[in-house]
């Protein structure tokens, strides 16, 4: 069902963010990036999550939030893709950290005003709180998975790969999603 793809998709949210958040620091160190371009470069994601986040949540008015997802999430791709070709430096943290900025959290209005679109508001909390704690999942897996990677292999490439991969995955989950309101059963009187 479209509520089960909404919900891996916002796993894939959880694992880029998390991952990023955890492991981006130590990444730009092992690059030779200084740590206060690494810094600036994670200021700059929260800084402009504030605009992708209202930004792309206007979109979803005017756009069907699915297909701003799906765009979302292969944005995301393409943009981790350069993290495994570029050379990187101060400059490319920065620019890195400005593009993931625009789509950290973007996610986050589209997918819990598509639980409200279909669902209704009635059992809002529950059933975007099954899905947030899909994201959360997701969270623990990119955090922890990183780690288990650098470990084994001394480097990020695969998990970015996985990244890469996974991003396209929730882009793909999210196009067939039905996001017409369900039609509700009504008790008939007799």
């Amino acid at each position: 069902s479209g509520y089960v793809l909404l919900a891996a998709g916002f796993f894939v949210c959880g694992f880029h963010v998390t991952f990023i958040a955890t492991h981006f620091p130590a990444y730009l160190a092992d690059n030779d990036v200084s740590l206060t371009a690494a810094a600036y470069a994670l200021g700059v994601i929260g800084l402009l999550n504030i605009i992708g986040a209202y930004s792309f949540g206007a979109a979803g008015d005017r756009f069907r939030k699915k297909n701003v997802l799906t765009l979302i999430y292969a944005l995301r791709a393409v943009v981790m893709t350069t993290m495994l070709f570029i050379p990187i430096n101060d400059v490319t943290a920065l620019i890195f950290g400005a593009t993931l900025g625009l789509l950290w959290l973007a996610t986050v209005p589209l997918t819990s005003g598509i639980v409200a679109q279909v669902f209704g508001t009635r059992h809002f909390s529950m059933l975007f709180g099954v899905v947030f704690m899909s994201h959360q999942i997701g969270g623990f897996s990119g955090a922890w998975l990183g780690g288990v990677i650098y470990d084994m292999t001394g480097s990020y490439d695969l998990m970015w790969a996985i990244s890469v991969a996974l991003g396209l995955m929730a882009a793909a989950l999210h196009w067939p999603i039905s996001d017409q309101p369900l039609k509700r059963l009504t008790e008939q009187t007799t």
